[in-house]
């Protein structure tokens, strides 16, 4: 996505993250389960709740069925907020109130 796709999504996204997400899942923070206050600068943080809010969307909507929300909390949220959570996650290194930039990986090109 980008453009004015990649806005509305992200608006939407963060809409439910700081008003669904957060308050009803967040849990503390600690060294052992970091959150980063700037969660949407770590595109591997932004891709997982994206996942995680579509699921959302399709299992707890009226049309999905009774099992739907059981399903999504076994099968997506407690994955989904461990490993974003896990202490080497996209998150190591960020603390409450702070945010730390992470360099990804180096690679070199195999054509070389």
């Amino acid at each position: 996505m980008s453009g004015e796709r990649y806005g509305e999504a992200m608006h939407g996204l963060t809409m439910w993250v700081h008003h669904l997400l957060l308050p009803v899942y967040g849990r503390e923070v600690t060294s052992s389960t970091p959150w980063c206050p700037r969660w949407w600068e770590h595109m591997e943080a932004v891709a997982q709740l994206y996942g995680l809010w579509m699921a959302w969307q399709k299992l707890t909507d009226a049309t999905a069925d009774m099992v739907g929300p059981a399903s999504w909390h076994r099968d997506y949220l407690g994955p989904t907020m461990q490993s974003l959570r896990d202490p080497t996650g996209p998150f190591a290194g960020c603390k409450q109130g702070s945010h730390r930039v992470k360099d990804a990986p180096q690679c070199e090109d195999p054509l070389d």
